[in-house]
């Protein structure tokens, strides 16, 4: 045994590593391809962002002129000021983040506990009522607005937050996609729930919730962004310039003789950089929702 340990250990030694792989030149080629089309398909995806924060940091002076630059001469905040000396853009700011997260809240707890139900609970008529909430996706959101404003008056509620907030409390893509999501969970592990005593409520707080952060994370992403971005119903169920959100006010920027862009640019500055960061908070389960959702 001590005779052949240093013969293994010379033969070992006298070895020469073994070399990484190249990649074939037509994978090489391929891969730079398809490098240089991200590129550039990003650059046109960021070019109206990138544009948006040149002119909100542009002069009027130099808006006004007629030599187009990638790029500021100065810098200034004048716009900035302007959009928040003249018009109440934080209360604008303020309302959209609590319309926004009050109805993602209210979304994703009834997209959520419908999406179980329809995926794990049978009941007559269950598939009849998924396949009329799918239907509802054909429908222009303009056509229920008649019927969404003669329901939010008759509740007493129009001209408030609410009015805003639960019409839009659960959503026919958001259902679908929970019902996708829970019917990929295995049957084996609710199962073994029930076999132990567990009831519905506790089947799906403590088994299928802790399972579905990649679906919250989905549901919390497209409904934030979609609430934020709304401008239709908050202009209509609205009747306060107190309670307008961010999309309304830009509105107001927009003269009858002229449109001063730069402070049109800065408001909408502000308005993106919330979605920018629940996006990026969010981005690491969004792929992951849509995968384990069965959607490609």
């Amino acid at each position: 045994m001590t005779a052949t340990t240093p013969t293994l250990a010379v033969a070992n030694a006298a070895t020469p590593p073994a070399r990484p792989r190249r990649r074939p030149r037509g994978s090489r080629v391929s891969y730079a391809l398809r490098l240089v089309a991200a590129i550039a398909v990003s650059i046109v995806l960021l070019f109206p962002l990138y544009w948006m924060v040149v002119v909100a940091f542009s002069s009027k002076q130099e808006l006004l002129s007629r030599e187009l630059r990638l790029w500021p001469r100065e810098f200034t905040i004048a716009n900035f000021t302007k959009v928040f000396d003249t018009f109440p853009t934080v209360t604008w700011f303020g309302n959209s983040v609590v319309v926004a997260v009050f109805v993602t809240a209210l979304t994703v707890v009834v997209n959520l506990l419908a999406g179980y139900a329809f995926a794990r609970l049978r009941f007559r008529g269950s598939n009849v009522l998924f396949l009329l909430a799918l239907s509802t996706l054909m429908l222009p959101v303009q056509v229920i607005m008649v019927s969404q404003f003669k329901l939010v008056t008759e509740l007493g509620i129009y001209g408030t937050y609410w009015a805003v907030i639960l019409p839009t409390a659960a959503t026919a893509f958001g259902i679908f996609l929970a019902r996708q999501f829970i019917i990929g969970i295995p049957e084996e592990i609710i199962e073994a729930a029930r076999v132990d005593g567990a009831g519905q409520f506790r089947v799906f707080a403590q088994i299928v919730l802790p399972l579905c952060k990649p679906l919250i994370a989905v549901l919390i992403l497209l409904t934030f962004l979609s609430t934020w971005n709304d401008f239709a119903w908050p202009l209509i169920a609205l009747k306060e310039s107190e309670l307008y959100t961010l999309p309304i006010g830009l509105l107001f920027l927009k003269g009858q003789y002229g449109t001063d862009y730069g402070a049109i640019m800065a408001l909408a500055l502000v308005s993106v950089l919330p979605m920018i960061i629940v996006f990026l908070v969010f981005q690491r389960y969004f792929v992951q929702g849509f995968a384990r959702s069965g959607i490609k």
